[in-house]
């Protein structure tokens, strides 16, 4: 079981730093989504195709977008990221939970809660 969490893991991890660090959806796409893809995100479309489109455009407002996963968890076909993305420097930035379902190796489901980082927080603490 540990090794199936760790190659989840490891997939989800590839998977999201090519589609935005290396911003190549279509390569992300081939290699680790499933045949169906499930997306919850209101502003991103079902199916491998409407993430490539969404990703792409993502790319074209935000040529500069860095993304940094802070912390992973995995649970049986789940995986859960916290990650930081940075649109341009000195420009918005978000902190981000995704949630993602896999069968057998490839990615077939995501959820995301996002939240935008504020100049000034109620306290000292940092979103990660």
């Amino acid at each position: 079981m540990s090794a199936d969490l760790e190659a989840n893991k490891a997939v989800v991890v590839a998977f999201y730093n090519q589609m935005l660090n290396d911003k190549d959806a279509e390569g992300a796409a081939a290699s680790y989504l499933g045949e169906q893809y499930v997306q919850h995100n209101p502003s991103a479309p079902d199916g491998a195709a409407g993430m490539v489109g969404f990703a792409q455009a993502l790319y074209a407002k935000a040529p500069e977008l860095r993304m940094e996963i802070k912390r992973v968890f995995a649970d049986g076909d789940y995986v859960i990221t916290h990650s930081h993305t940075v649109f341009a420097p000195g420009g918005p930035e978000t902190a981000a939970a995704d949630i993602w379902r896999l069968e057998n190796g490839k990615i077939v489901e995501h959820w995301d809660v996002i939240q935008p980082i504020p100049a000034t927080a109620a306290n000292s603490n940092t979103m990660f």
